[in-house]
């Protein structure tokens, strides 16, 4: 073997690994290519239905794309937007969507044609922060700082665990500040959220103080407890969900119901 010959082999071998490598990835840049004029055409359709200001933010998970779309079956569509207003009452609301196996033809979905599209299964859920329950407090008396949180005392966590909570209730904690008796107050508030008719329904049970030599302000706090239990509307949710569960998080209270089988066009 020469040298010539030998000194060949790794030069030839090294070009094919060059040019399957820029082949994979000429096609990984036109699959995520087609996956965002198909999210494009998505966020159109979703910033129309849900009378946006903005398109929201779409994304067609599952790589790759181009496989999916030969199929017509996109297996999990998260939409998300923020910033949402709900009647006079709130204006910082988040929704999102989940699309799980959205079928429609790749040509419909990119000419935007979504008559035919059906979706197997939605989860819609809309989340309500605490600067718009801070807002709807203030009504009733100034507060601030509002913070959400899950109560997560003892006392709201029954033991043992039940088999199958009910998804329509959660313990919360509210904190904030606030004046009381024309005393400038730090609290923490505690309760339940419920899922009542399709609203949020927020009822304080104990209001404790930071600063335990404020304690003859107690029987003054009726005021905070009556201004803190609110119920709150948090407008329809996504494709006709149907609110069946609420959550506390920290910084919202989310609402949220699960659909199945319904077209992807349903208001």
């Amino acid at each position: 073997m020469t040298a010539t010959s030998t000194n060949r082999r790794p030069t030839r071998g090294r070009k094919l690994i060059i040019a399957g490598l820029v082949v994979v990835g000429l096609l990984v840049a036109a699959d995520f290519g087609l996956a965002a004029a198909g999210e494009y055409q998505v966020a159109q359709k979703m910033r129309a239905k849900f009378q946006l200001a903005d398109d929201p933010t779409v994304r067609i998970n599952g790589f790759p794309f181009i496989f999916q779309a030969l199929a017509g079956d996109y297996r999990d569509i998260e939409i998300a937007a923020t910033g949402v207003p709900v009647r006079d009452a709130l204006r910082d609301v988040e929704i999102r969507a989940n699309l799980r196996h959205t079928r429609i033809g790749l040509s419909d979905l990119l000419a935007g044609n979504t008559r035919n599209g059906r979706i197997d299964q939605v989860t819609g859920s809309v989340k309500i922060k605490s600067r718009d329950l801070n807002r709807l407090v203030n009504s009733v008396t100034p507060f601030s700082d509002m913070a959400i949180e899950p109560d997560n005392r003892p006392a709201a966590t029954p033991t043992p665990t039940p088999v199958n909570p009910d998804p329509t209730k959660a313990a919360v904690k509210l904190s904030g500040s606030t004046t009381v008796a024309g005393r400038k107050i730090r609290l923490a508030a505690y309760g339940t959220v419920a899922l009542v008719g399709g609203q949020v329904a927020v009822s304080v049970s104990d209001v404790e103080l930071d600063d335990t030599s404020l304690a003859g302000l107690t029987e003054a706090l009726g005021v905070v407890k009556q201004a803190l239990s609110v119920t709150i509307d948090p407008g329809a949710l996504p494709f006709t969900v149907t609110p069946t569960a609420v959550r506390v998080e920290s910084g919202a209270l989310t609402v949220e119901g699960t659909v199945n089988d319904i077209p992807l066009d349903e208001g």
